[in-house]
């Protein structure tokens, strides 16, 4: 069986937030060894400047890094990523699956993104879309379009 961390900067709070990415944990049993990660975002002043963003940043990157197992394959989210379609998603999944490295992981960052260094290291950065999305719900977004990926490989309904 396949395992598929996700690493997520910040925590869900929000039980809507919680429930869907729940149902679709629940429903990944069956596909993958799924593990959530998540990471406490750093606090910054309302107004940060780009030091402490940049500060914030690498202090995040640090805990991600130290969370990725030996052996994974890192797919960063991130708005300068590649947008992918579902079918190529699964197909991503499909190759990795494949691959020698032991885990998939996903990595979705906090407010600001990403630190570079996570990027330098990521196997590849995927884009949800051009619009700016919460990072908790692009959480509940990535658990569904891995659900659909699996869905997709075994030609199941789920996916029209």
């Amino acid at each position: 069986m396949v395992d598929i961390t996700l690493i997520c900067v910040g925590k869900l709070k929000e039980k809507f937030y919680q429930e869907a990415a729940a149902e679709y944990a629940k429903r990944l049993k069956g596909y993958c060894k799924l593990s959530i990660v998540e990471l406490t975002e750093q606090r910054l002043s309302k107004n940060p400047s780009l030091g402490e963003i940049q500060g914030a940043l690498e202090k995040e990157g640090d805990a991600i890094r130290s969370k990725i197992p030996p052996n994974s394959s890192v797919i960063a989210l991130a708005v300068e990523g590649t947008m992918r379609s579902s079918e190529e998603l699964a197909a991503m999944v499909s190759a990795w699956s494949h691959n020698a490295a032991k885990h998939l992981v996903f990595v979705i960052g906090g407010s600001y993104g990403l630190h570079p260094s996570v990027m330098a290291g990521a196997w590849a950065a995927l884009s949800m879309s051009p619009m700016t999305f919460p990072h908790h719900l692009a959480r509940v977004m990535l658990l569904e379009q891995i659900y659909r990926a699996f869905k997709i490989q075994e030609g199941a309904d789920y996916h029209k």
